[in-house]
């Protein structure tokens, strides 16, 4: 978060932002075919919950309220908060079959996030590798990445007074930095987690729907959503709200964000003015608290 020390670097960044001028994530490249992502297969998954249980422990999160072997949890549905960064839920069968499915959620890594280019500070960025990272001084907990996520997956430490942060899946970065494999797809007993290069991912989706299409609807869900993103499922029913999914657009969310944040913030002029007018007070604050402890 923000601090004292880091605060005049912030507004030096807007400064120079305001002179340079900032690409939008909107106009960005379209994603290597080597960036990584991550394939959930729903028709593997049997809700044994041994994903969160890797993403809690590598993560260093608070123990859950129940054990991760209590499997009553998924006869509700449940929320990502800032204690959780993955979570499984139950949910009926649509299709003749009659089996419950399960389905894990977490941030998707969006190829053009809008998380991304709602940050004014860039504390949120998408990586090279494929994951969204976020980076704690840069943030100023305006919580616009919470607003601009078409998934709502970013939480927020709203208990903590000081150093809160937004809190979300990173896709194990640290790891796949080093070339390891994530927490949850190495910890998943059913192989129902796939990770790889994303190019590589869609041809094994297409693979197994061409080849079982009694077993998967024609539908890889990440593929076009919101301009595509790095995870991805396939799963034996509709993507649908009675499976936790929403229907999304296929054109990205930072167009519409950036539109917005350029009318507000046009040519990052408010922003610096603000930085300013507040590293001013700051200082002039400081400055009568020293004086203060003089005359003591």
């Amino acid at each position: 978060m923000v601090t004292r020390r880091n605060f005049f670097k912030l507004a030096s960044l807007s400064a120079c932002t305001c002179l340079t001028g900032t690409a939008s994530a909107s106009e960005s490249k379209d994603p290597s075919p080597d960036v990584l992502g991550m394939l959930t297969d729903i028709s593997l998954c049997v809700g044994c919950r041994s994903c969160e249980a890797a993403c809690n422990k590598i993560n260093e999160l608070p123990e859950p309220d129940r054990p991760f072997d209590d499997l009553s949890v998924l006869d509700k549905p449940r929320r990502m908060d800032q204690k959780v960064y993955t979570i499984v839920n139950r949910y009926p069968s649509t299709t003749k079959r009659g089996d419950a499915v399960n389905v894990k959620f977490q941030c998707m890594h969006c190829d053009h996030p809008a998380c991304v280019s709602a940050c004014l500070l860039g504390a949120l960025r998408k990586e090279k590798e494929g994951p969204v990272t976020w980076t704690g001084w840069k943030c100023m907990g305006c919580r616009y990445c919470m607003v601009a996520c078409p998934f709502q997956v970013p939480t927020y430490e709203y208990d903590k007074g000081i150093g809160p942060r937004v809190m979300k899946c990173t896709m194990c970065y640290p790891l796949v930095k080093e070339g390891k494999t994530p927490a949850c797809a190495a910890a998943c007993p059913m192989q129902a987690i796939t990770f790889g290069p994303r190019a590589k991912l869609l041809e094994i989706a297409r693979d197994r729907i061409r080849k079982n299409p009694d077993r998967y609807v024609n539908h890889i869900y990440g593929e076009h959503e919101v301009g595509g993103t790095s995870w991805m499922y396939i799963a034996p029913q509709a993507f649908d709200r009675n499976m936790g999914f929403l229907k999304l657009s296929e054109d990205a969310p930072p167009a519409l964000t950036e539109s917005i944040q350029h009318g507000v913030f046009k040519y990052f002029i408010p922003p610096v003015l603000l930085y300013s007018g507040l590293g001013a007070l700051m200082y002039l604050t400081r400055g009568k608290e020293e004086h203060s402890g003089e005359s003591a």
